[in-house]
């Protein structure tokens, strides 16, 4: 299989990944395929055990070939051992949402959290994607600021620039003008705020993870709760804990990879 094919076949999982059932000919408008075309990809997905077709609807869906990787890989990085904890304690102490992300290629996805909040007005995320909108989170914003200008124009660009910016908060930004100020405020605080920007009542704060003091950032740690109680002092006291969480992940993490390098030398295969 070329490499055209395999990259539509891709486009196609990612398609059914977010929309859980189509028809055929909604999955061709939506790749710009041909019918015939998107219909050979996807006799080829059914055939290796990725797509499967309802005999009722025709509709085609994914199997759950996608979720048993995604988890055995998401155990593999060590997260659910090493990180999870980290984030259960932050969750303790902030009595709020709490959400790592990491950097995957030109995105930032959502990968775990911890529910801090035990009653009453309790924030759960409304998203349906684990993909960060970047310019519209504190994540986003955080992970943007570790960056050069170019380097996050370009990112925000991949995911879609603007576009989708009327499904967010009163608050979101709506410019690239707008973005990269608000990156420069975000670069000199050395936090991300977002408040009503992804979602209306919701306030969050979030800080980078990075490669050791001074690597790339792998990620991000977030908190987020409702608006109503995020005064501007309450969020100074979550952006302390945050950045606490941060410099944490960032000691554990590079342990990972000196982990993996050393076994890889010594034969062995890990993942981090």
């Amino acid at each position: 299989m070329s490499h055209i094919p395999a990259e539509r076949c891709l486009s196609i999982i990612e398609l059914l990944a977010e929309a859980q059932s189509l028809p055929l000919g909604e999955i061709a408008e939506r790749l710009s395929l041909p019918k015939s075309g998107a219909h050979r990809l996807l006799a080829t997905l059914v055939d290796v055990g990725w797509v499967q077709q309802d005999q009722g609807t025709s509709f085609y869906r994914l199997t759950m070939r996608l979720a048993v990787l995604g988890q055995q890989f998401y155990v593999a990085t060590g997260i659910p051992d090493i990180c999870q904890p980290v984030l259960d304690r932050l969750a303790q102490e902030s009595r709020e949402f709490v959400r790592l992300a990491v950097v995957d290629g030109h995105s930032l996805v959502w990968v775990a959290h911890a529910q801090g909040a035990s009653g009453g007005l309790m924030y759960q995320p409304m998203l349906t994607t684990n993909t960060v909108p970047l310019y519209a989170t504190a994540s986003g914003k955080a992970w943007l600021a570790t960056l050069t200008a170019d380097e996050a124009v370009a990112n925000v660009m991949h995911n879609g620039g603007f576009k989708h910016a009327d499904a967010y908060g009163p608050n979101v930004i709506r410019s690239m003008d707008g973005m990269l100020r608000e990156i420069k405020v975000t670069t000199k605080r050395g936090f991300g705020i977002a408040v009503n920007e992804a979602e209306f009542g919701v306030s969050a704060v979030a800080a980078s993870v990075r490669a050791g003091e001074t690597g790339p950032a792998l990620g991000t740690v977030s908190i987020a709760g409702p608006s109503a109680r995020m005064s501007e002092k309450r969020m100074q006291e979550l952006a302390r804990l945050v950045l606490r969480g941060a410099a944490e992940l960032s000691d554990l993490w590079p342990l990972r990879f000196r982990g993996a390098t050393s076994a890889t030398m010594d034969g062995a295969t890990e993942l981090a």
